[in-house]
């Protein structure tokens, strides 16, 4: 009785030729688990550079010069920053100075008081995430809980400066050991907005904000 078609007998095989298929059985089934695993792979995503929409990142991004220090970072590898068109314009009281920034940060003011202070300007495009989501993030920075929009309105203070309206507030935290934030906010003609913002312990704070109100009403368009 005939063979059915397309049945391959063991008497036909050449010698060596059943190893031969059992290896490239095997071949194959490797080949296919590799190309399972590559096909379900997942690919991290890349890191986000910045976040426009959501302020605050630029301040955070920039390190104090003690974090430098400590972190082993060469302060004079860091960038120096865009000057926007139109940028702003101040004059500084006697013995204060400005210093060039870096990064994200525009400049940092060098005031003549000791103890722990710091004062600098940022510039961010568009409106920056609003003055209220702004405002909230810097009360969080001294452990005060966020202001709704009426607190917000109670708690600014108008400057009205060459540059346009700045809108400025004076926070306090809570505790023994006080901090206190001055900072003014002010969005420019050419759709950026700018913060200028003064922050430390209290008591040096207290001495620097007169000058640093001169600074804010200063603020003049270039």
């Amino acid at each position: 009785m005939p063979n059915p078609p397309n049945t391959f007998r063991r008497s036909n095989l050449l010698p060596g030729t059943g190893a031969l298929l059992v290896s490239l059985g095997l071949l194959a089934l490797g080949t296919g688990c590799q190309r399972d695993q590559v096909a379900h792979y997942r690919v991290p995503r890349e890191a986000t550079s910045g976040h426009p929409d959501h302020p605050g990142h630029a301040e955070e991004a920039m390190p104090s010069e003690g974090m430098s220090a400590g972190m082993g970072q060469d302060a004079s590898n860091v960038p120096p920053p865009p000057t926007p068109k139109g940028a702003l314009k101040w004059s500084l009281p006697k013995g204060w100075r400005e210093e060039a920034g870096g990064g994200m940060r525009f400049a940092t003011f060098k005031a003549p008081f000791e103890g722990k202070l710091e004062a600098t300007v940022v510039v961010l495009p568009g409106p920056a995430g609003g003055e209220l989501a702004n405002v909230n993030r810097w009360r969080g920075q001294i452990g005060l809980p966020p202001m709704d929009e009426a607190g917000l309105a109670k708690g600014r203070t108008v400057l009205k400066t060459k540059a346009g309206a700045l809108n400025v507030y004076d926070f306090m935290s809570e505790g023994q050991a006080k901090s206190r934030m001055v900072a003014g906010y002010i969005s420019t003609p050419d759709g950026n907005t700018w913060f200028l913002k003064m922050t430390g312990d209290a008591a040096p704070v207290a001495k620097a904000k007169s000058d640093f109100m001169t600074i804010l009403g200063s603020v003049r368009l270039d």
